[in-house]
């Protein structure tokens, strides 16, 4: 698939999961299923915009790492705190 393509594709599903993640949030959704939403954004901005499908495996890995992270503590913190 050419680039550009692909860059728009990957566009389009950021906007169209934005578009859910603020639906879910006005309806009072999982926070977990919003978190899960976040993880998959951060996936397609990791591999589509930042490219690292096609770079080293473990920075590819670290980033994404960090995002799955980064959900899990805040989805605790927000459990906890309800």
């Amino acid at each position: 698939m050419h680039a550009s393509k692909f860059l728009l594709r990957c566009w389009l599903a950021l906007a169209c999961l934005s578009l859910v993640t603020v639906a879910l949030a006005q309806g009072r959704a999982s926070v977990w299923l919003v978190l899960l939403l976040a993880v998959l954004k951060a996936w397609l901005i990791t591999d589509g915009f930042m490219e690292l499908r096609h770079g080293p495996w473990r920075w590819r890995a670290l980033v994404l790492a960090w995002a799955l992270v980064l959900a899990l503590l805040v989805g605790a913190t927000l459990s906890l705190r309800s």
